[in-house]
């Protein structure tokens, strides 16, 4: 479980804290009462959640790039974080083919950038690198990935994914080993997280926020691939796996440092078909949805992670089931429409999920 005494006062750097997820974990952070400073482009979408839930309020906001070495190198010196989470990243498959250059150099060379931060940067104990379950060499095959499985990508930003494991695993082997963990003290492990939904994500074509869109907009959301089977969390889900793994890190160190997949069970990892038919069943008011039957670029058909190391080694196990997942994601973008006060509806969540959490415990 979570121990908000951990957080308390503890300095965080959080790179992509102006996305979906880095504003999503602010919140959370700030919610326990630690320091955080946040190191990200400005939003990539208007709204976004980083305005409408007034993310940079309570932490430092530093608007700059990853791709910008010398800036990223003073943020940590200025900052001396304790715990670094890895965020920033050009996130979109699409995207990535029209612009290869820009989603490697983000990815790969960002990461590069952070981590030589990292390494004049002795106060650091504890990086979680965010890499993503598209890192995986994809067969379509309905086995579930394990950390173990080969790593690929037949498009720029799942490759670039790939990349990102093979250079935070060769700066953990060259400079931040287990062996010499007493000297250097900086344990780096990498997360694996599957398709997260949740209120506040605008980006382009993800389902969520298409369907937002169209159902607000009283229209039917045209689909690419309906047969596509992801594995589906709420982004609360990832996003505790992330912070029990930093804390395992910062206190552990070594016996942590190495790669971690955070999935829903197996009852969660729907087609985008039955996602849609669930969601459209909670919004009502005539929603609806139809194929688009308009080539489009490659995509994996069948996506499904193992996540049983990390139910066994850090404790972490999904809270909330699809339609809990589903429910909440509704009800956020609902209150947003609606003008509501959408820190404390974000507060709210993260407090709902952290109550189910402690539930689920003591059952």
């Amino acid at each position: 479980m979570i121990r908000a005494a951990f957080w308390k006062d503890r300095r965080v750097l959080i790179t992509g804290h102006t996305g979906f997820k880095g504003s999503w974990l602010s919140l959370w952070l700030q919610a326990m009462g630690a320091r955080v400073v946040g190191y990200a482009l400005p939003p990539a979408t208007q709204p976004s959640l980083f305005a409408a839930a007034g993310v940079a309020q309570q932490m430092v906001s530093i608007l700059a790039d990853v791709r910008d070495p010398d800036q990223l190198a003073r943020a940590f010196a200025d900052h001396r974080p304790e715990v670094v989470f890895h965020l920033a990243a050009q996130a979109e498959i699409l995207r990535s083919y029209a612009h290869p250059v820009e989603t490697y150099a983000t990815n790969v060379m960002g990461t590069v950038n952070l981590l030589e931060a990292i390494r004049q940067t002795p106060a650091v104990r504890a990086v979680v690198v965010v890499s993503s379950d598209k890192c995986y060499d994809n067969r379509e095959s309905a086995e579930a990935h394990r950390e173990s499985s080969a790593l690929g990508g037949s498009d720029p930003y799942s490759s670039s994914k790939a990349c990102v494991e093979l250079v935070a695993a060769a700066y953990r082997s060259s400079f931040f080993s287990a062996a010499d963990h007493a000297s250097h003290s900086t344990a780096i492990g990498s997360a694996r997280a599957g398709n997260a939904i949740g209120g506040g994500d605008w980006s382009d074509n993800r389902l969520i926020p298409d369907a937002m869109r169209a159902f607000t907009g009283k229209r039917p959301l045209m689909v690419r691939h309906p047969g596509a089977i992801r594995p589906w969390q709420h982004v609360l889900e990832p996003l505790a796996g992330y912070l029990l793994l930093a804390e395992k890190l910062h206190e552990e160190g070594a016996a942590f440092a190495e790669a971690w997949n955070f999935g829903p069970v197996d009852q969660d990892t729907h087609s985008v078909e039955q996602v849609l038919e669930a969601l459209v069943g909670i919004w009502g008011d005539g929603a609806a949805w139809l194929r688009d039957v308009r080539p489009h670029p490659h995509e994996a058909h069948c996506l499904r992670l193992d996540a049983s190391k990390a139910g066994s080694g850090l404790h972490w196990h999904p809270v909330w089931r699809l339609p809990t997942a589903l429910r909440a994601t509704v009800d956020w973008y609902r209150a947003h429409s609606c003008g509501a006060d959408m820190t404390a509806i974000c507060r709210e969540q993260i407090d709902d999920y952290c109550r189910d959490a402690a539930s689920a415990i003591t059952r």
